[in-house]
C-alpha cells in the first residue's frame, strides 16, 4: 500500500503472458513454429510407429485452433520405406538371374523348376525362423536374404547336376536319385556345415557393430541350412518324378548346340590343365605370389567404418561469434535458412536456436535439411553440402558444419561434424592453451575438412567486485547482492499459477532495456538500511567492474577438463587416412604429457573394428579349417581347401579399389562370405578326386584331373548363381544403396579373381599336399 491505496504490479511491472523461456525460437524453413521431435523407443517398429501417429494427426488437428497448422517436416521412414523397397527389387532381381543361370546350364524346364522351388521354400522358412527369434526385416536381415539366394540354389544346383548326369548315363531316374544323392550328400553337408562356420565369427563381433550384425549372420545361416535340407530330402524326390532321359534325336538345336559349346570350353579347360599340371612349380609360385598380393593390397586400401549413406536428410550445426546476443543470433539463423532454401534439392528445413539439452550455448543452433527425393534431385547429400558451403560462407558472422544424418550410426553425442577427438587434461588452463593449436594444425591436414572445436572461453563477461565495508554499513550481504542480480537477469522462477488445465510459471527478469549493456547495473537498487530505516541503496555505490573474459561453456569428460575437436573426411579421404593423420599431428605437436587424447564416436568404433579385422578373419579360417579336419578326418585337405581364399582376396580388395570404395566393416563381411563361397570349387573337386582314389584305384594325378572336368559345370553353375546374386547389390543406385554396394562389389570381384585361379592353382596345391602327405607317411616307415 502507499497513500492508503494498493500497489499492483502493473504499476511498477510489465506484465507479459509469454512462453516461459524467450530465448529460444524455432522456425519451419521462415516460419516461427513449435517443433515436436518424436523418437521411438527402443525396440518398436519406426515403420509402425509412423504409422500410428499419422493416424493420429488428424484427431491432432481437429483439436487445435484453426490458425494453428500441424506439418510433418522430417519424416525419417520415407528413406526407410524406400530403402526397403529397393532391397526388395534387388532380391527379386537376383532370384530371376539365378533361376536364368539354372535354365542356361541344365536347359530343360523340369530341371530348372528344382532348384528354383528351393529358392522361395528357404527364404519362407527363413522368415518363419526370423518371426520366433524376434527379427524384423530391415535392410540389413534383407541384404542377408539378398546374398543367400544365391547360396540356397548352390547344394540344388550340386545334387541337381550329379543325379542329372546319372540319368544321361542311362540309370533309371529314381535310382540315380538314390545313387547321385548318396555320392553327393557328404559334399553337400561339407558345404553347410563350413559355410556356416564362417558366419560365427560374426556372431561374436564386439561394440555396435556385433549388435547390428548378429541378426544378419543369423538369418543367413538359417537360411543356408534350410536350404541344405531342402536339397537333402526335396530336391533329390524331384528329380526322380521330373528328371527324364532326352534321347540324342528329342533334343532340340538349342540344346545340342549348348551341349556341344559346354563340351567344347570342358576340352579346352582339360587341356589348359594338363599343361598346368606339367608346370606345378610356376603353378605353386603363382598361388604364393597371391597370397603376398593379398596382404599388400589389405594393407594399402583405404579403410573406413561404415559408408556415407543418403538418407535424404542433413544436419547442420550452426556457431556464431561467442559475444552475440540472442536478436542477432536469431537473424544470423534466418539468413542461414534463407541461402539454404533457394538450393533446388531442398524440400524443407527446421530451424532452432537457444539453449537445451542439445545447444548448450546461444551462439550455437541446429538446422535439419529435408532434400527431395533422390529421384528428383538428382546429386547426393554429400554433393548438396559440397555445393551449399560457398554460399553458406557468404553469411556474415555465423558457420554452419553439415552431415548427412545416417541411419547406422554409433554416435553418443551432438557434434558439428562427423568425427571427433578429445583431449582431457586435470589443468584447464593448460588444455585452453594447447587445444587451438591442435586445431590450428589439424587444420592444414588434407585429409580433415571442416576442423573445429567445442572450446568456448573467450565469452564477454563483467566481473564485480563487492566493496564489502560500504555494503556492511548499509546492512547489505554479499548473498543479498547475489539475489538481487539473479532476480534481474537470471529469469527467476518466482511462483507458479495452477488453473483446471494448465499451469503457469511467474518469471521475474528486468525490462530489455536494462539488460542491453553492464552499464545497467548503475540503475540496480538493493534495500540497505540508514539509521535505522530502510533506504534503497545504488548497487554501484557497492561495486567496482570491469570487463573480462569468460566461458561460455566448460565441457568435461569423466572428471577432468574436456575439448572435444570434430572433423570431416576431405573429398575422396577415407577415414583410416584421417585417423591416422590426427595421430601423427598431435604426436608432431608434441603436447604436454597430462593431455590425454582420444577419438569417440565413429571414429573410435572404428579404430576398435580395424584392430578385430585381422583377428575375425583369422577367425574364420580356424573356424573353417576345424569343420573341414573333422569331415575328412585330416590335416592336409583343409589346407587344400583353404589355399582357395587368397585369390578371392586379391579380387574383392582389387574390385573395391576399382570401384573406389573404402574397406568397410561391410565389405570385410563380404570378403568373410567369401571364405564360405569360395571354398565350394576346392571341396567339390577334392571329395571327387579322394572318391576316385579309394573307390577306382586311381592315382592322385588322374583323379583330381578327372574331378575337375566331371566338376567343372557345377563349379561354374554355382559360382555365377553367387556372382549374379551379388550382382544387383554391386550396381543398385537406388535409396540406401551406398550401404549395401560394397558388399556386393566384393563378392563379385572376389568371384571372379578367384574362379580364374582355383580352377588350376587347387589341383596343383592338392597334388603338393598329397606329396607331402606322402613324404610324411613315408619317413616313419624308413625309421622303423
Amino acid at each position: 500500500f502507499r497513500n492508503n491505496a494498493p500497489v499492483t504490479l502493473e504499476n511498477v511491472a510489465d506484465v507479459i503472458d509469454d512462453a516461459e523461456n524467450v530465448r529460444q525460437a524455432a522456425w519451419m524453413n521462415g516460419t516461427p513454429a513449435v517443433i515436436l521431435n518424436i523418437q521411438r523407443q527402443p525396440g518398436a517398429n519406426v515403420i509402425a510407429v509412423v504409422d500410428r501417429i499419422q493416424r493420429l494427426l488428424p484427431q491432432l488437428r481437429a483439436s487445435l485452433p484453426a490458425t494453428v497448422d500441424v506439418a510433418v517436416l522430417t519424416d525419417r521412414t520415407v528413406t526407410i520405406r524406400g530403402s526397403v523397397e529397393d532391397v526388395q527389387f534387388e532380391l527379386m532381381l537376383s532370384v530371376a538371374l539365378v533361376v536364368l543361370v539354372i535354365f542356361l546350364f541344365l536347359r530343360t524346364v523340369p530341371a530348372t523348376l528344382i532348384p528354383a522351388v528351393a529358392v522361395p521354400l528357404s527364404l519362407v522358412g527363413t522368415f518363419g525362423a526370423m518371426v520366433l527369434l524376434g527379427f524384423s526385416l530391415n535392410n540389413l536381415s534383407l541384404m542377408a536374404l539378398t546374398i543367400a539366394t544365391g547360396f540356397v540354389v548352390d547344394d540344388a544346383i550340386v545334387m541337381i547336376e550329379n543325379i542329372a548326369r546319372y540319368i544321361e548315363a542311362g540309370d533309371p531316374p529314381l535310382q540315380a536319385a538314390l545313387k547321385g544323392a548318396e555320392q553327393i550328400g557328404f559334399t553337400i553337408m561339407s558345404l553347410t556345415v563350413s559355410l556356416i562356420a564362417v558366419l560365427i565369427p560374426l556372431l561374436f563381433m564386439a561394440d555396435v557393430v556385433g549388435r547390428l550384425f548378429r541378426e544378419f549372420a543369423v538369418t543367413l545361416g538359417i537360411t543356408i541350412l534350410i536350404s541344405a535340407v531342402v536339397s537333402l530330402t526335396l530336391t533329390p524326390m524331384m528329380c526322380a518324378r521330373l528328371l527324364r532321359h532326352t534321347p540324342p534325336e528329342r533334343q532340340g538345336r538349342l540344346y545340342r548346340w549348348s551341349e556341344r559349346a559346354f563340351d567344347r570350353i570342358i576340352a579346352a579347360y582339360g587341356t589348359s590343365l594338363r599343361w598346368v599340371l606339367g608346370h606345378q612349380p610356376a603353378t605353386l609360385a603363382v598361388a604364393v605370389a597371391t597370397l603376398g598380393l593379398t596382404v599388400m593390397l589389405y594393407v594399402v586400401v583405404p579403410k573406413g567404418f561404415f559408408p556415407v549413406q543418403d538418407t535424404g536428410t542433413i544436419q547442420g550445426i550452426s556457431e556464431a561469434s561467442q559475444t552475440i546476443s540472442f536478436p542477432a543470433m536469431a537473424a544470423r539463423q534466418q539468413a542461414l535458412a534463407a541461402v539454404i532454401l533457394k538450393d533446388p534439392a531442398v524440400e524443407s528445413l527446421s530451424s532452432f536456436i537457444g539453449v537445451d539439452g542439445t545447444n548448450v550455448t546461444v551462439n550455437s543452433g541446429r538446422i535439419l535439411i529435408n532434400l527431395k527425393p533422390l529421384a528428383r534431385r538428382g546429386v547426393s547429400a554429400s554433393e548438396v553440402i559440397r555445393r551449399l558451403q560457398p554460399a553458406l560462407a557468404g553469411v556474415e558472422g555465423i558457420q554452419l558444419f553439415m552431415q548427412p544424418v545416417q541411419d547406422l550410426t554409433v554416435e553418443d553425442r551432438v557434434s558439428r561434424t562427423q568425427y571427433q577427438y578429445s583431449l582431457e587434461d586435470p589443468n584447464g588452463s593448460e588444455l585452453n592453451l594447447w587445444a587451438p593449436r591442435l586445431v590450428d594444425a589439424l587444420r592444414a591436414q588434407r585429409e580433415l575438412a571442416d576442423v573445429s572445436s567445442d572450446q568456448q572461453d573467450q565469452g564477454l563477461g563483467t566481473a564485480l567486485v563487492v566493496d564489502r565495508s560500504t555494503a556492511s554499513r548499509f546492512g547489505i550481504s554479499p548473498q543479498a547482492i547475489d539475489n538481487t542480480l539473479y532476480d534481474a537477469f537470471g529469469q527467476r522462477q518466482v511462483s507458479t499459477m495452477f488453473t483446471q488445465l494448465n499451469q503457469y510459471r511467474v518469471v521475474l527478469e528486468v525490462k530489455p532495456e536494462f539488460r542491453r549493456s553492464a552499464g545497467a547495473l548503475r540503475d540496480i537498487y538493493i534495500t540497505g538500511t540508514s539509521g535505522g530505516q530502510p533506504v534503497a541503496v545504488p548497487l554501484d555505490t557497492m561495486i567496482r567492474a570491469y570487463p573480462t573474459t569468460a566461458p561460455l561453456v566448460v565441457s568435461r569428460q569423466g572428471q577432468f577438463p574436456a575439448v572435444t575437436l570434430s572433423f570431416n573426411l576431405a573429398p575422396g579421404a577415407a577415414l583410416g587416412d584421417a585417423v591416422a593423420a590426427v595421430e601423427a599431428t598431435t604426436h608432431r605437436l608434441g603436447l604436454p604429457a597430462s593431455i590425454q587424447g582420444s577419438f569417440q564416436g565413429t571414429a573410435r568404433a572404428f579404430q576398435a573394428a580395424l584392430a578385430n579385422e585381422p583377428l575375425l578373419i583369422a577367425a574364420a579360417l580356424v573356424a573353417v579349417y576345424i569343420v573341414l579336419g573333422v569331415l575328412y578326418e585330416s590335416y592336409i585337405h583343409p589346407l587344400t581347401i583353404l589355399s582357395t581364399l587368397p585369390s578371392a582376396g586379391v579380387g574383392a580388395i582389387l574390385a573395391l579399389l576399382v570401384c573406389r570404395e573404402e574397406l568397410s566393416v561391410i565389405a570385410l563381411i563380404g570378403i568373410i562370405l567369401l571364405i564360405g563361397i569360395v571354398k565350394k570349387n576346392a571341396i567339390m573337386m577334392i571329395d571327387f578326386a579322394l572318391e576316385a582314389e579309394r573307390r577306382q584305384g586311381q592315382s592322385p594325378g588322374d583323379a583330381i584331373y578327372q574331378a575337375c572336368l566331371l566338376r567343372f559345370r557345377p563349379i561354374m553353375m554355382t559360382t555365377m548363381a553367387a556372382l549374379l546374386a551379388a550382382l544387383p547389390l554391386a550396381l543398385g543406385r537406388g535409396v540406401g544403396s551406398e550401404l549395401r554396394r560394397p558388399l556386393g562389389i566384393a563378392i563379385v570381384g572376389g568371384l571372379i579373381v578367384s574362379q580364374l585361379l582355383t580352377l588350376y592353382t587347387t589341383p596343383v596345391i592338392y597334388l603338393a599336399f598329397d606329396r607331402l602327405a606322402r613324404r610324411f607317411r613315408r619317413n616313419p616307415e624308413d625309421s622303423a
